[in-house]
């Protein structure tokens, strides 16, 4: 039978040792992001996924998924896409700057490489035009064979998915303005169509010549007559929306998150791919029980019975960045680390982030010792560092990609060397190893008397005495990393928004023994629970 939920399908090749059991708080994603969308020339939807580095085409009526560009394939951080009329896929490669080609017969070719931020993309009349979303974004039309570059726009306020109306004028949306702008794509010259939106971020024309335009801020679909500026909101899903795309005159729309849905009338959607998580990294279990799962653009707290709760995107007000490493600091306080190489306090109940430590290379996991400083690792540097007070000092250095962080019951300072694959112990008087012999520990917790670890390359989460003795498996086979067979791209920065999104698998435990794994190869949260003693 078939698990509607999908927490537990596919458990079987999942091994928890005797006297535990293993479940999932939430189920595997079925996009890992789901950003650009266009419709293919077999009517289906094809989805550019940036935290997946992948393309897979969408079944519009069944929602059957298949990849056409897999992670390992030859397209990194893929953003937005258009075909051509041969069938030809032109994609923006966002993280690494690059415009290519992915032809029907699966050949690659890079078209340009040098525009920083590449994001939208649109084919007018055979022509290829593309832009950088960033605060001096360029706009240029490509030349098909060369790469050679026709600059019609400079300067552009973040420019994202556009296209060409009924006029042959280029519609944009310009995300750090809040403004559509209409843009002659032969003189360049530009004129504001409307302002005051939800921070649009796509646009695309439907058979009447309006514009149907996704507002990222305020997760409304938009439909805008160019010539009057009459507006109409034909559904509010949530902040976060990505793309358009019409299949005949079917309205479909993705979200950020990974969600694909089909807008029909009165207000009414129908989810085509509902949402997952993109990458969880850190996770971190407070007093209450809540369950924080750090994923990178979002953050969510689970309850335990796996019902969720979206507390933050990237652009929401008070967000701390793209969330990698966290602890508890308290009732609705976290700690957290980010991609822009900083340490944020945030604060749930008043929605705010303050800064505690910044201008590290490549911060992952973080502790809070008992009398609150926060001890964080930044892998770049090859430190651990403790922050307190306003200040922040090397408890230590010379460590070989610091991941993980836990304080033990003494005060002392755990830390994951992933590529010495020890656990290092940090005393007043230097460190010494406590564990060795692993392949890549990255989450760290310590739970009452024992040291957990979680092994990304093994796929393992593994248990300890805190002097490193009596070591046990308790899971094996768990969906870390990548999936079997294939090497994971590591993704780089998206302009200003976020530095390099590097992956941490963390961990956490419970008062109760529960311990929460996230499951980054598959795009879920995982329970490891004792069972019942007889």
């Amino acid at each position: 039978m078939i698990d509607p939920t999908g927490r537990h399908e596919g458990l079987e090749n999942i091994q928890a040792a005797d006297g535990w059991e293993i479940s999932r708080l939430s189920p595997p994603s079925r996009l890992h992001g789901a950003n650009g969308i266009s419709t293919g020339p077999d009517g289906r939807i094809y989805v550019a996924q940036v935290p997946g580095s992948k393309i897979s085409a969408i079944d519009p009526d069944s929602g059957a998924i298949e990849t056409i560009c897999p992670l390992n394939g030859p397209i990194t951080a893929p953003d937005y896409l258009v075909f051509d009329d041969a069938g030809n896929i032109y994609v923006t490669e966002i993280t690494v700057g690059r415009v290519s080609m992915l032809a029907p017969d699966g050949s690659y070719r890079v078209i340009s490489d040098d525009m920083p931020v590449a994001n939208p993309i649109t084919m007018h009349n055979g022509r290829l035009i593309a832009g950088e979303c960033r605060p001096d974004g360029r706009v240029m039309e490509l030349d098909l064979q060369t790469g050679a570059q026709r600059i019609f726009l400079e300067n552009a306020p973040m420019p994202n998915a556009f296209s060409v109306g009924p006029d042959g004028k280029l519609y944009m949306p310009m995300m750090a303005t809040n403004e559509i702008w209409r843009i002659d794509i032969d003189s360049g010259i530009h004129e504001v169509v409307m302002g005051n939106l939800g921070v649009p971020d796509s646009i695309k024309f439907d058979s009447k010549g309006r514009i149907v335009s996704t507002q990222v801020a305020t997760g409304d679909v938009l439909r805008i007559d160019p010539q009057t500026g009459q507006r109409e909101v034909l559904a509010n899903i949530a902040p976060g929306l990505d793309n358009v795309t019409f299949v005949g005159e079917r309205i479909f729309v993705s979200s950020i998150s990974g969600q694909i849905n089909e807008v029909l009338g009165g207000g009414k959607t129908r989810t085509l791919v509902h949402d997952g998580l993109q990458w969880p990294m850190g996770i971190a279990v407070d007093g209450n029980g809540a369950i924080f799962v750090a994923d990178g653009a979002y953050s969510y707290l689970y309850d335990q019975t796996g019902t969720r709760q979206k507390i933050g995107f990237i652009f929401t007000p008070g967000y701390p960045g793209f969330a990698r490493g966290v602890a508890a600091d308290g009732p609705g306080q976290w700690l957290v680390t980010n991609a822009n190489g900083q340490l944020m306090r945030w604060n749930l109940a008043n929605g705010t982030s303050e800064l505690v430590a910044e201008g590290y290379g490549l911060l992952f996991g973080v502790a809070r010792a008992s009398d609150g400083a926060a001890v964080f690792t930044d892998a770049a540097s090859g430190r651990v560092l403790r922050a307190s007070d306003g200040e922040v000092e090397t408890l230590a250095e010379g460590i070989d990609r610091p991941m993980g962080v836990a304080i033990a019951p003494d005060g002392d300072v755990l830390v994951s060397e992933a590529n010495g694959g020890r656990i290092v112990r940090i005393k007043r008087s230097g460190t010494e190893t406590v564990v060795e012999g692993l392949r890549e520990p990255q989450g760290l917790t310590v739970a009452g008397d024992r040291l957990l670890v979680l092994d990304a390359a093994s796929k393992e989460v593994l248990s300890f005495e805190l002097d490193g003795s009596d070591r046990q498996v308790l899971g094996r086979g768990l969906p870390l990393k990548a999936p079997p067979g294939i090497t994971p791209k590591i993704l780089g920065g998206v302009g200003n928004m976020s530095g390099p999104m590097e992956p941490f698998a963390g961990l956490a435990a419970a008062p109760d023994g529960t311990i929460y794994i996230a499951g980054d190869a598959e795009g879920s949260v995982l329970a490891l629970r004792p069972l019942p003693r007889q």
